[in-house]
């Protein structure tokens, strides 16, 4: 799911760049150049580099290296009859599945272009078609699977395999796991593996594969305004990159992923609009959504480094904000956490319970406030920015 958002104006974008020159006249009298009376300035180049480097890009090379842990745990799957073989799998996923939702506040560059997030993230399943692939064919592999359709691939078609349908339990016996789905369970895994090296490829080697010339994505986001860089004109322009980024899935999480489910009432909730509803992982991507979104205003993916994030910028112009949106931020991941209640009831049972769905709102209008904040208040600040 995309959200795309008004850019900055080219004619705003301008006012922020220009300055005054020198005249040709020999007699004109020198001026001391003065400090803006107006707007706020923030040098930007170390904090684009940690966002590049130690979040987008240590974010991916996570992803590809738990696509290979996938692959190697669902391979065990093909003759096992044990049931932790079946669980290291299902955890496999699970962990693969981290880096990748935090990934979607920065859903944009080769992730897009190369049409990789609809290859591993296409929701809702089409069960149909999965179980007419289950009994008509003979066998599996990775490269006939990469020719169908995006919704008999990636995360959800593994999950179906892996933990069941869902509906009153996310657990599964590898007894009930039969020759065929362990195969196209194998299959889809590599697939998957594939995929998310060729992303971590695009942003550390090339990131065109019919180009082995091209930069890596990380360089172009680094070196904006570069000659030969047709992407970033700017600083201004990566930076309202990354924050639309931020804007666009607090918005999917709060008016997509909780809300269509959701419903209006009890009466018309839909828990088959959940996703990730067959692991009853619903709540941790979430939440891992809006974890992303503090990874790149802290600017720390791991949480355990003290570099420059978006909240280095929006100091610069207002310390008092910049507290704020990152108190909202806490407060949203908290909240959609707490929709479990005290039973860690799913999501899908959530919204089909009284208290549940009055947890769920508080969780919503906290991502609405968080989403008001970074469109109102933070976008703004990009006209502001003495760049």
């Amino acid at each position: 799911m995309r959200f795309n958002y008004t850019a900055i104006s080219l004619a705003l974008v301008a006012t922020l760049t220009a300055c005054g020159g020198s005249g040709s006249d020999d007699t004109s009298t020198p001026t001391t150049p003065t400090t803006p009376t107006t707007g706020f300035s923030f040098v930007a180049t170390e904090m684009i580099t940690n966002l590049t480097d130690d979040v987008i890009v240590a974010g991916y090379a996570d992803l590809a290296a738990k696509g290979d842990a996938l692959l190697l745990a669902t391979q065990t799957l093909l003759t096992s009859t044990v049931q932790a073989d079946l669980v290291a799998a299902q955890n496999a996923w699970k962990s693969a599945r981290q880096p990748w939702e935090q990934g979607e506040s920065h859903i944009f560059g080769p992730v897009d272009s190369l049409s990789i997030d609809p290859h591993l993230d296409s929701w809702p399943l089409n069960t149909t078609d999965l179980q007419t692939q289950l009994a008509n064919s003979n066998g599996f592999d990775a490269d006939t699977i990469k020719g169908w359709n995006d919704d008999v691939q990636g995360f959800h078609t593994m999950e179906y395999l892996l933990f069941g349908d869902g509906v009153n339990s996310n657990t599964k016996l590898i007894a009930d796991l039969n020759t065929k789905e362990r195969e196209y369970l194998i299959a889809l895994a590599e697939v998957f593996r594939d995929y998310t090296t060729q992303l971590d490829d695009a942003w550390q080697v090339s990131h065109n594969p019919q180009d082995t010339n091209a930069k890596p994505y990380a360089e172009l986001l680094k070196t904006p305004g570069d000659a030969t860089n047709t992407i970033y004109s700017s600083q201004l322009a990566v930076i309202e990159e990354l924050i639309n980024g931020m804007i666009g899935i607090v918005d999917e999480v709060g008016n997509g992923k909780i809300a269509d489910p959701f419903g209006e009432s009890l009466t018309t909730a839909d828990t088959s609009k959940v996703e990730s509803q067959y692991s009853w992982n619903s709540l941790t991507d979430f939440s891992n959504n809006i974890i992303g979104v503090r990874n790149v205003y802290q600017g720390e993916f791991t949480g355990g480094a003290d570099k420059q994030g978006l909240i280095d910028f929006v100091t610069a112009a207002d310390a008092t904000l910049a507290t704020r949106v990152a108190s909202e931020i806490d407060d949203a991941i908290l909240k959609i956490q707490a929709i479990s209640g005290s039973t860690s009831i799913p999501f899908r049972q959530a919204i089909l319970d009284a208290d549940g769905r009055a947890r769920t709102q508080v969780a919503v209008d906290a991502l609405t406030k968080l989403q008001t904040t970074l469109q109102s208040d933070v976008l703004p600040l990009l006209s502001d920015w003495n760049s």
